[in-house]
């Protein structure tokens, strides 16, 4: 066991990187909503102007998409994919959902389109990494 961990700690660093980012991008949005006077369980009006909407709609995004991450993760370490491989594409889902949270508080719409594509990029790589190496 330890000799897994050791071989994907890179990728182990990729999963406390993401959980530093879905915990940063929680407390924004409760900031936000707490500067924006929100009640708590109060509909968010559907808006890309608004800020609190943006917020929201990111945490809510990433809610989304960490499922397949997760899954897809697993998949390559436990099929025995290249340790540097997964780690490469678990960063670029990593950074592109970084990217992608400031581009939708920044409201930068094309920019954001693009790091998500990137995410969903670096998803699929681990799905083929995985696939590869059980073929």
């Amino acid at each position: 066991m330890m000799a897994l961990i050791q071989s994907h700690s890179d990728t182990i660093m990729a999963l406390g990187a993401l959980g530093a980012l879905m915990f940063c991008q929680l407390l924004v949005a409760d900031v936000v909503g707490l500067r924006a006077k929100h009640t708590p369980g109060d509909t968010v009006t559907t808006d890309h102007e608004l800020l609190l909407f943006r917020a929201v709609r990111t945490v809510a995004n990433t809610n989304e998409s960490i499922a397949i991450f997760l899954v897809a993760l697993a998949f390559c370490v436990l099929s025995g994919a290249s340790a540097q491989t997964t780690a490469y594409a678990a960063w670029t889902f990593v950074v592109a959902r970084a990217l992608y949270a400031l581009c939708y508080y920044l409201n930068i719409q094309t920019l954001r389109s693009i790091m998500f594509g990137l995410s969903l990029l670096g998803t699929a790589a681990l799905l083929i990494t995985g696939f590869m190496a059980i073929a």
